[in-house]
């Protein structure tokens, strides 16, 4: 009977015990991938931003700034950040109906807003429909509160995280992310309504 030698026997050791170690690998991957989709799975299915300026101007000022796409070029912290950015208007030149579609850089991306409720100096309803860089819808709403001769002006944003949106939100502080574009715009609306003539 022939005998196997210690050399041919090595060799088969070693490819059995780079095969555990690759096997176990692969086994703790599968593990630590499991575990991260369970952890963004549970994280928040919806969010919500909110951000509120006090402006020495009357409720109907305000709204008129922002019930209009067509004035949103003077303080929209968006446009300010692709000023080359592609923009057409739809529907009504103002108020519920009105559309605004914009393309963009990386930036800004893609998309359209579309007023859906428009109630005089009080509140406007604002549907956004985001196309690129991430497909999405959110809603928006701007409230005119009056308070001596000042106003109130609250700007917030709703809208649902898918599984992407999660893992994103896992790694940025959206809170921060577009609230601090909401305190931009907010600050550019009260310099355009505490600049214009009063009536």
């Amino acid at each position: 009977m022939a005998e196997t030698s210690s050399a041919e026997v090595q060799p088969s050791r070693r490819k059995s015990s780079l095969g555990k170690k690759l096997l176990i690998a692969f086994l703790v991957l599968v593990a630590i991938v499991a575990v991260l989709a369970v952890v963004v799975a549970v994280q928040p299915s919806e969010f919500k931003v909110t951000r509120s300026a006090t402006m020495a101007a009357p409720p109907a000022e305000i709204f008129a700034q922002v019930n209009d796409f067509h004035k949103w070029d003077a303080w929209s912290p968006w446009l300010k950040l692709d000023p080359a950015a592609k923009t057409t208007y739809e529907g009504p030149p103002a108020g519920k109906g009105a559309v605004f579609t914009w393309s963009g850089n990386s930036q800004v991306g893609k998309g359209s807003m579309t007023v859906t409720e428009s109630r005089p100096n009080d509140l406007i309803r604002i549907r956004l429909h985001f196309v690129e860089p991430m497909e999405g819808t959110s809603d928006a709403e701007l409230t005119f509160k009056p308070e001596g001769d000042k106003t109130v002006v609250t700007w917030s944003m709703t809208g649902q995280n898918n599984f992407v949106a999660k893992a994103i939100s896992m790694v940025m502080n959206m809170d921060k992310m577009i609230g601090g574009q909401f305190d931009k715009g907010l600050a550019s609306m009260k310099a355009v309504a505490e600049a214009a003539p009063k009536q």
